[in-house]
């Protein structure tokens, strides 16, 4: 029975190669010079530091244009609320997200099954899985789902024959 996986999963090691990109550029650049402008990753969460809330939409523009410029699609990325540091500096956290929220797959199997293709979707843990019996089917709920969930940057793994 053909079936394919729905994802949504970054490439982690290619936004660590941004942030680290992004890093170097905040170090060079003259405007940073003598700021405290900074960028981190742990595991899933990038850490915007900066003086003004100006400086980390800076920071944030550097770094989208370095995932861009990686094939990260940025809608992968969940910005925090602006918090104050001590003194005159200002953080902000970057979710990357990594995973489909249970109500979003819940979403994507409504459509699946209110669009009476041939097909069923079941979810698993943090991805949908599609099965159906024709190639055409499967395909056509590819289109489906790209086009009804603009939102989130979806992938579709293990496609099988």
């Amino acid at each position: 029975m053909p079936s394919f996986d729905t994802v949504c999963e970054a490439d982690l090691v290619e936004v660590k190669n941004a942030v680290d990109n992004t890093a170097k550029e905040i170090g060079t650049r003259f405007d940073f010079k003598g700021t405290s402008a900074a960028i981190e990753l742990k595991e899933k969460d990038i850490t915007l530091i900066g003086d003004s809330d100006f400086q980390l939409q800076q920071i944030d523009d550097i770094l989208r244009n370095k995932l861009a410029k990686r094939n990260v699609d940025v809608r992968f990325l969940d910005k925090g609320d602006v918090q104050k540091m001590g003194g005159d500096k200002v953080k902000q956290v970057v979710k990357v997200r990594n995973g489909i929220a249970s109500e979003d797959a819940k979403k994507i199997q409504r459509i699946i099954k209110d669009s009476k293709l041939k097909v069923q979707a079941a979810i698993q843990g943090e991805s949908v899985r599609v099965t159906g019996a024709k190639r055409d089917d499967l395909q056509a709920a590819m289109a489906l789902i790209r086009k009804d969930i603009p939102d989130l940057p979806l992938s579709f793994d293990n496609f099988r024959d």
